[in-house]
């Protein structure tokens, strides 16, 4: 189990990375939980989503 967390917060750091939110060499990005991880991913999601504003498509 504990392999799955370190794997799926890798992940969201990554993407993260990849969206300009965070820099790669960032050290609280790393240290950061993975509930923290993934608020931030969905508050990214739900400012830049382009039908955001119309409400026609919900992030899960």
């Amino acid at each position: 189990m504990r392999n799955s967390i370190e794997k799926r917060r890798q992940k969201l750091i990554n993407k993260l990375i990849a969206f300009n939110m965070y820099k790669e060499e960032d050290q609280k990005l790393y240290q950061s939980s993975l509930s923290k991880l993934e608020f931030e991913y969905r508050k990214f999601q739900a400012q830049y989503h382009p039908h955001g504003e119309f409400s026609s498509i919900q992030w899960s």
